[in-house]
């Protein structure tokens, strides 16, 4: 898989590399969001050491990554290979010592797994930054895929709290981050392709250029073994190991139950502990009106990762039958189910292009978010808020068509903007389809697949 974008994190590493004593570092997020392969890209031009961590006692951990030491560092009195390190102290005063002269990057994979037998390794690497932080040439970097454990190392008390000079939660790519993985598809194609793997890097790599649609749907989901339903059992049983109610509520949102009461009828239980979990995880987020303040009860819950959303909602419908063999039997009714899985995302993807533009619409611009009324009328898939009053400069609609004619829908979206109580000749509107927007007036913002997912060109466009 061929490494790209990640240009500002990648500029964050270098200038923690380029500090005179650097503290730590700890690059973090949820798997498969690229942490190995940026953390690879980083080191590839520095003398490093990469260990990876898997849940081994500590002399076996320690005697890993004596070897490695031994290759990149190695002792003139004695081989590491065959006597190695018999603590994680005897290694860190060691590596302190070959750093001396030339500054040495020790990587920690996965970090939860070595501290999983080595609970004290914190404290360890706390003594070793306090006294000889402030002049080793040794910069560690943590790594790390547990969530909950990469985040209580930071915490007030935890034995690490405040020795970080760097940390770095890496997210799923965004539309326009996405592309780069992309750029044989047509922009419709990889909305498509967006809007059914994600912004997770390895899922957008099985994404066959040169293959259909449905060529790509019956490869990768139609079969028991197929990539999209492997990797969706491993991100539910993964993401979701320390409380089964976080499957659940996600299967709920999926069905439709969007509402909190709604989702605690369908698991009978008060979802609220779980449903701020999902969300510190980024696997779904709350809505309400954007002219709203937190305290409104108008809060639905959306599955903001699509390759989630698409595992869920399409294929847990056919699931049963694709286990038993009728996959190609089923690849009609599936493909038949995009349509209604893209309405949301695309809606999703079109707020997010304007909060990336959101300077050019207005200099003042503190909002973006869709609103409707009271018992989901009048919905308005996106409005713009501007200034210290928030008001409304901007209300747009997105269409996961082909063709959108504005002269159709701007009428529409005119009369339902006059419930946001703003002059109508004071608004400004946007239109957005997947190819073309036709019969758009002077002022009116036509958006598309094109202006999405147009690759990012630098790091600020990030």
């Amino acid at each position: 898989m061929a490494f790209v974008n990640r240009r500002s994190e990648l500029a964050e590493l270098e200038n923690w590399w380029a500090r005179m004593h650097p503290r730590p570092a700890m690059v973090w997020g949820r798997r498969r969001v690229g942490k190995t392969a940026l953390v690879q890209r980083f080191a590839s031009d520095k003398r490093s050491i990469f260990h990876l961590g898997t849940g081994r006692p500590e002399r076996g951990e320690v005697a890993q990554l004596s070897r490695k030491v031994h290759q990149i560092a190695p002792s003139r009195v004695r081989n590491l290979a065959e006597s190695p390190f018999q603590s994680w102290e005897e290694a860190l005063e060691y590596l302190d010592s070959a750093a001396r002269k030339t500054p040495l990057l020790l990587v920690l994979d996965e970090f939860p797994e070595m501290m999983s037998k080595s609970p004290e390794l914190p404290g360890i690497l706390r003594s070793f930054v306090d006294t000889t932080g402030s002049e080793s040439g040794l910069r560690v970097l943590l790594c790390g895929s547990a969530m909950r454990t990469m985040e209580a190392i930071q915490e007030y008390r935890a034995p690490l709290y405040g020795r970080f000079d760097l940390s770095m939660q890496l997210h799923p790519f965004r539309p326009h981050e996405a592309a780069e993985m992309l750029s044989d598809l047509r922009p419709a194609d990889r909305a498509l392709a967006y809007g059914l793997l994600g912004g997770m890097p390895l899922y957008l790599s099985l994404w066959d250029a040169g293959a259909s649609a449905r060529e790509n749907i019956s490869r990768l989901a139609c079969r028991p073994t197929t990539p999209m339903l492997v990797e969706g059992d491993y991100l539910l049983a993964t993401e979701t190991r320390h409380g089964e109610q976080l499957a659940d509520v996600l299967r709920a949102i999926a069905e439709g139950r969007t509402k909190h009461q709604e989702i605690a009828d369908a698991i009978g239980a008060d979802p609220s502990r779980t449903l701020r979990e999902l969300q510190r995880l980024r696997l779904i987020e709350r809505l309400m009106p954007v002219t709203e303040t937190e305290r409104s009860r108008r809060r639905i819950y959306r599955i903001t990762d699509n390759f989630l959303a698409f595992y869920l909602r399409v294929l847990g419908r056919y699931r049963s039958e694709i286990d038993r063999g009728l996959g190609e039997t089923v690849l009609n009714a599936v493909t038949d189910g995009i349509d209604d899985h893209m309405g949301p995302v695309w809606e999703a993807a079109f707020r997010d292009y304007l909060r990336r533009h959101a300077a050019q619409i207005h200099a003042e611009t503190v909002a973006v978010g869709p609103w409707w009324r009271e018992g989901r009328q009048d919905e308005i898939d996106a409005v713009v808020l501007a200034g210290r009053s928030r008001t409304p400069v901007m209300v747009g609609e997105a269409k996961w068509a082909r063709k959108v004619d504005a002269r159709r829908l701007l009428p529409k979206l005119a009369q339902k903007a006059t419930a946001l109580r703003v002059e109508a000749d004071t608004l400004r509107f946007a239109i957005c389809a997947r190819e073309t927007v036709v019969g758009a007036s002077e002022g009116t913002l036509a958006v598309t697949a094109a202006d999405i997912f147009t690759q990012a060109a630098d790091p600020a466009s990030s």
